[in-house]
């Protein structure tokens, strides 16, 4: 029986990471879920997930947060952007992404996953353009390159930090170690 429920939390897992792509707070979800299995399934099960790795999985969730936010601020200012460009940008970043996710559910398997990347990054340029109008079409221009390439680079940082959040809790989930 412990195998069942080590897969069901691969499953809601999977599920959570996947929805990082689309502005949800994945990793912190399967912390969450970590949480609830450790405190509910008795230690006396075999293999059963540890304290140890929840508490990793914390910190790992804190470090996916420190990444995406560090990395989308520092392509809006290192174009010199301004905190209402960014504001601007978070928000068309998390408008795109839901209506990349939309337009991409007719593309089978990965469709809505990179259309939600896409349409993030696409918002987030569009926001910083537009939250940068006291500005000559050329600095906003980079400011919106900025704040999208920041976009990307902080949506897979967070996805790579919540993999191996993943690995982690599957693993010691299925095998003590």
């Amino acid at each position: 029986m412990i195998y069942l429920y080590a897969t069901i939390l691969l499953i809601a897992n999977s599920l959570a990471w996947s929805a990082t792509i689309f502005m949800a707070p994945g990793n912190w979800i399967m912390v969450a879920l970590a949480v609830t299995y450790a405190w509910f399934l008795p230690e006396t099960e075999s293999p059963h997930l540890s304290w140890t790795i929840v508490g990793i999985s914390f910190i790992l969730a804190i470090l996916g947060e420190i990444v995406e936010f560090s990395a989308g601020a520092a392509g809006a200012a290192k174009q010199g952007g301004s905190k209402r460009g960014a504001i601007f940008s978070i928000v068309g970043a998390i408008t795109g992404s839901i209506a990349g996710a939309i337009l991409g559910l007719p593309i089978p398997v990965m469709g809505s996953a990179i259309a939600g990347i896409a349409g993030g990054a696409i918002g987030a340029f569009v926001g910083a353009y537009l939250g940068e109008q006291d500005r000559f079409h050329g600095e906003r221009i980079a400011i919106g390159k900025g704040a999208m390439i920041g976009r990307l680079i902080g949506t897979v940082g967070k996805m790579a930090v919540g993999a191996i959040i993943l690995f982690l809790i599957t693993l010691d989930s299925f095998v003590d170690f």
